[in-house]
């Protein structure tokens, strides 16, 4: 396995379009070459930013959306019309003005009645419709080191399935549905995206020789081919 590869861009702003750019890049490539590319988003505020690009930028990279298949890493278990949602988010921002149809969003509280239902459900879809790998993985980081909604010192680390419900998240609201480690790590390529000072600590944390993803969740997951830190210049402060 290599060692992770950061990139590091002066503000928030460049660190999107720069995101943006190498995501229609790759799938432009892997189009080229015959595959439909599987990847799988994030929420947060980066990932808002580069959703917005990517809006801007695919007419003119080539990349037919209708054959790119979009997933999730991680979704608020709310109600299918909340803002709260990731996927409502990315919809308004970029997959419909791009015409994404191959899109899987996980299950809201109008589609299953509890959020282990849901992560069932979602677990299902992966195998029937999955691709057994992601071209690309999308991740954002949390002040405490957590990614997708597998948050430090939570049962859910630990679990060996492909979606996980979470409750009790430390962060609101408190119901999720996660990728696993296992699912997230089937990926070629593994970006995190991330910016801010208030997250300059985990990335190092998540960066170092050693540590215990149980403490710092990010170390827990790596592409199969490469890992690539996308870091805006708060966020690389502390390496």
């Amino acid at each position: 396995m290599t060692a992770p590869r950061v990139e590091v861009q002066p503000d928030p702003g460049t660190l999107a379009t720069a995101v943006a750019g190498e995501l229609l890049s790759r799938l432009a490539d892997a189009q080229a070459a015959g595959n439909d590319p599987h990847i799988a988003l994030t929420g947060g505020g980066i990932a808002e930013a580069v959703h917005r690009e990517l809006a801007r930028l695919s007419p003119e990279s080539g990349v037919d959306w209708s054959r790119v298949v979009v997933w999730w890493g991680d979704e608020r278990f709310v109600a299918r019309d909340s803002a709260d949602r990731n996927a409502k988010g990315a919809r308004a921002a970029f997959l419909d003005a791009v015409g994404a149809t191959q899109v899987h969003e996980m299950p809201s509280t109008d589609d299953a009645v509890d959020v282990d239902a849901a992560a069932t459900a979602y677990s299902a879809a992966v195998r029937e419709h999955g691709a057994g790998e992601f071209e690309v993985v999308m991740l954002g980081l949390g002040p405490d080191g957590h990614v997708a909604s597998l948050f430090p010192g939570h049962p859910a680390l630990d679990d060996a399935g492909i979606a996980v419900g979470v409750s009790g998240s430390p962060k609101p609201p408190p119901e999720r549905i996660s990728l696993t480690f296992a699912a997230l790590n089937r990926a070629r390529s593994v970006w995190f995206l991330v910016s801010g000072e208030q997250k300059a600590t985990a990335v190092a944390a998540a960066l170092a020789a050693e540590g215990d993803l149980h403490d710092i969740p990010a170390r827990g997951v790596t592409g199969a081919e490469e890992t690539i830190w996308f870091l805006d210049h708060d966020a690389a402060s502390s390496i």
